[in-house]
This record gives C-alpha cells, sequence and structure tokens, in this order.
C-alpha cells in the first residue's frame, strides 16, 4: 500500500519561510515526477510546481516563481518544497503529489497523479 505524508504546515508571519516535506512509502519515487499543488477553500486545487526524476522542475504557478524551489532525495523517498518570503495568498492546504502519467509534462493537471498525501496547512498572517 501506498502512503504519502506531507508535514512541516504552520502558521507563519509574511515574510517568513517554511519547508515541507513528503514522504512516500510503499513505492519507490526514482522514477517518479513529484509535486505539490495547493486547495484554497472556494478555488480549485491548483498545480504549485514538480520535479521530474532527473531533477528538472516545472514551475505552475508564476506568483511562487523565486520564492519557492523544489528538491527531492530519493534514498530518503522524499519530496521537499521550500517557501521563502512567504505572502498570505499562499495561504492553502498544500498536497504532495506522487507520480504523474505523463510525467513533468502533466504537472498541472491533478488528474494525472498517481498519489496524493493528506494535506498540510499554510497560513500566512499579514
Amino acid at each position: 500500500q501506498v502512503q504519502v505524508v506531507e508535514s512541516g504546515g504552520g502558521l507563519v508571519q509574511a515574510g517568513e519561510s517554511l519547508r515541507l516535506s513528503c514522504t512516500v512509502s510503499g513505492l519507490r519515487v526514482d522514477g517518479f515526477t513529484m509535486g505539490w499543488f495547493r486547495l484554497v477553500p472556494g478555488k480549485e486545487r491548483e498545480g504549485v510546481l514538480c520535479i521530474s526524476p532527473s531533477g528538472g522542475v516545472t514551475y505552475i504557478t508564476d506568483s511562487v516563481k523565486g520564492r519557492f524551489t523544489i528538491s527531492r532525495d530519493n534514498a530518503k523517498n522524499s519530496v521537499y518544497l521550500q517557501m521563502n518570503s512567504l505572502k498570505p495568498d499562499d495561504t492553502a492546504m498544500y498536497y504532495c503529489a506522487a507520480g504523474y502519467s505523463g510525467g513533468p509534462n502533466s504537472c498541472a493537471n491533478e488528474a494525472a497523479v498517481h498519489y496524493w498525501g493528506q494535506g498540510t496547512q499554510v497560513t500566512v498572517s499579514s
């Protein structure tokens, strides 16, 4: 059974940083594209960015460019989201996505995601 577990969310002030972690069990992620989505109540879940098996990064949400970075540690079967200079608009539930049908080209498509985590809440106060 595949499990995807996120951690690292919390309440921070604008301008601060958070690092989200996502660890997968039951599946080796070496050959999979991994990514992050976020969901704001009342809106559709949106892709944020993803990382290919070779480490190539695809940004889906322009507003996070220059502030968010994604990395992976295949030895730990994990992917990370470093979020700097956080803004109130970044407030959302963040979901880890493990594996995409179609690889990095499908990073914006939540229907392409193979496995989801339960989400971790990020709240940024102004």
